[in-house]
């Protein structure tokens, strides 16, 4: 009896690891540069929530969240927040004008 309480409560030790592990990937891997073809629209996600937005060479400091496949940009000086979708492929999209935009780095 009490072995099989050691095994079960190892095995949920090693699963709630696993889920640490796993769910810590997921948030790193969206950090990057981002841009369009043109290179007008250059997003730059760091860690710590950090973010760097970029139009037309005037940047502005912002932060950034992600919620599933979904990141929420604000921006320095601006009240509404930019939500992107990220894709299968790793690219973003944002709404409305904003072109689809693409790890470079």
């Amino acid at each position: 009896m009490k072995t099989t309480l050691c095994r079960m409560a190892s095995a949920c030790m090693i699963m709630i690891l696993a889920l640490t592990i796993i769910s810590g990937c997921g948030s790193s891997s969206i950090k990057g540069t981002y841009s369009d073809p043109s290179g007008a629209w250059v997003l730059d996600l760091k860690g710590g929530g950090q973010a760097t937005l970029t139009f037309y060479g005037d940047s502005r400091p912002c932060t950034y969240t992600v919620s599933g496949d979904q990141v929420a940009v604000t921006c320095k000086g601006e009240r509404d927040k930019l939500n992107f979708t990220v894709h299968q492929d790793g690219s973003l999209s944002g709404q409305g004008f904003m072109p689809v935009l693409r790890k470079s780095k």
